[in-house]
């Protein structure tokens, strides 16, 4: 299984160029009318064309030539179709265009394809090409009708409208944001809406007024959650101001992969964190974002989970705030939500648990137990980030506070993704993770009543030896 494809998608320039369609039947009739969609110009072959298809040729007014197939014939065609419904002969046609250099397509025979032929939602000059290298077109023309319902069928006279005024923006606008803004305004406000009323004067006025406006725009950064790691679970609205993003900055914990989903031509800057390794301090960080949006640029700032769970927003926030570069907040899913979802394991539980407290574990030092911890033996469930770097102060300080030391533990590195790893056992066994070389992920530790509801069968024990080792002994195995 690969997420290659086997063909490259492409548009053929095939304005008041030769086509040339060989066939008799529904074949033939079906590439023709497909083909009608362009300004092609078509050239039936067809010495003994069906009723149907020879009334359409005659009154769509398409060049027919009425004589079996000679290999001449290909000569000059810019693309060919063997749709004669005869295997033998589709393939002498396309032999007879290869032999010409001339792109050609067997009907049914996709081994015998130099191209494939798409399903196709046309709104000219826009079009939408939906292809499954031969596997499924059921599939293709279903996903073309729903795609056909979600496009206005304003948008060709739209993108007509814009090519009309694409000279003059480059020649107004600076490249970059101002541009960029300037046509994500024209798609999507009242350019776009006096062109769906039909009023296309008033929506060239409108478009005209707004380039006369003028180029300055004012920078902003977006603070966005890139959620727990798995890249179907980022928000509809981050992918989309990634999309529109001129830099994007991104912390240690986000996979590449999401990181790829920005704005091809984006500037993409790591700031990434580790612990014990930071490539950029605080307000290192918190200066940068400053400088691009003085600048004008519109930044996502990109950080794993959710921007405002132990993600340092507060700092950034106040810092542009000083600056006054606007910035919004794009929420992500917290890594306690993904882990959870792993695990199968109800966070909150009637009767059990109704609370949650999320914590890092790093606030335990002092001689004074943190406010969470007593808590906790009130029957909270505690979801601790970063989990594997104080798992012994954790287990000591709750069993301190009273919490049962068989109170039931999961732990989850790499939440939400394909390389996912549960874990499972109680609260005394806990210090040992801190031993485990073989997790080097981020891991978090889910503590509490509620976790007993937990799905344990894809989980592996923290301990192996815990099923024979007497209970009052276990706090002493070593992993």
């Amino acid at each position: 299984m690969t997420d290659q494809l086997t063909v490259f998608p492409a548009f053929f320039r095939v304005a008041q160029k030769c086509v040339a369609v060989f066939g008799n039947g529904d074949e033939a009739y079906a590439k023709v009318r497909l083909l009608l969609n362009t300004q092609a110009a078509i050239v039936a072959y067809s010495d003994a064309p069906e009723p149907d298809y020879a009334a359409f040729l005659t009154a769509r007014g398409i060049r027919h030539v009425a004589a079996g197939f000679s290999p001449e014939q290909v000569t000059g065609a810019t693309l060919v179709f063997a749709a004669t419904g005869d295997v033998a002969l589709d393939r002498q046609i396309v032999a007879a265009a290869r032999a010409a250099r001339v792109p050609a397509n067997a009907v049914d025979q996709p081994d015998w394809c130099d191209f494939l032929t798409p399903a196709l939602v046309n709104r000219a000059p826009v079009a939408v090409a939906i292809g499954t290298e031969g596997a499924g077109p059921v599939l293709a023309q279903q996903i073309r009708a729903q795609i056909d319902q979600l496009l206005a069928p304003s948008l060709g006279a739209l993108a007509s409208l814009a090519q009309s005024y694409r000279v003059a923006v480059e020649h107004l606008l600076p490249k970059g944001a101002s541009r960029r803004l300037y046509w994500k305004r024209f798609f999507t406000g009242d350019v776009a809406a006096k062109v769906a009323a039909g009023e296309i004067s008033e929506a060239r006025r409108t478009a005209t007024r707004m380039l006369k406006a003028g180029s300055d725009v004012e920078g902003r950064v977006y603070l966005v959650g890139a959620g727990p790691g798995a890249e179907d679970l980022l928000t509809l609205r981050a992918q989309r101001v990634l999309m529109e993003a001129d830099v994007i900055v991104f912390d240690a914990l986000v996979p590449q992969a999401i990181v790829d989903m920005g704005r091809r031509d984006a500037e993409r800057l790591s700031v990434g964190k580790r612990k014990g390794c930071h490539s950029k301090s605080q307000s290192e960080i918190n200066a940068l974002l400053v400088a691009l949006g003085r600048a004008g640029k519109r930044v996502v700032r990109l950080k794993s989970g959710d921007p405002l769970v132990y993600g340092r927003a507060g700092e950034e926030m106040a810092a542009l705030r000083e600056a006054g570069v606007g910035y919004e907040i794009v929420p992500g899913i917290t890594s306690a939500f993904a882990a959870a979802a792993d695990f199968e394991l109800p966070l909150t539980l009637r009767g059990v648990a109704s609370s949650l407290i999320f914590t890092t574990g790093h606030d335990l030092a002092g001689d004074v137990l943190p406010d969470w911890a007593r808590l906790a033996v009130s029957g909270a469930t505690i979801a601790v980030y970063m989990g594997r770097t104080v798992a012994a102060s954790v287990a000591m300080r709750l069993m301190q506070a009273g919490l049962g030391r068989d109170t039931t533990v999961a732990v989850i590195e790499n939440a939400s993704r394909g390389d996912r790893r549960l874990l499972h056992g109680t609260l005394e066994e806990l210090p040992g993770l801190e031993m485990r070389e073989d997790l080097g992920g981020p891991v978090m530790v889910i503590i509490g009543d509620a976790v007993a509801g937990a799905n344990f069968e894809r989980s592996e024990p923290l301990s192996r030896v815990r099923a024979a080792t007497p209970r009052h002994m276990a706090a002493a195995v070593q992993i």
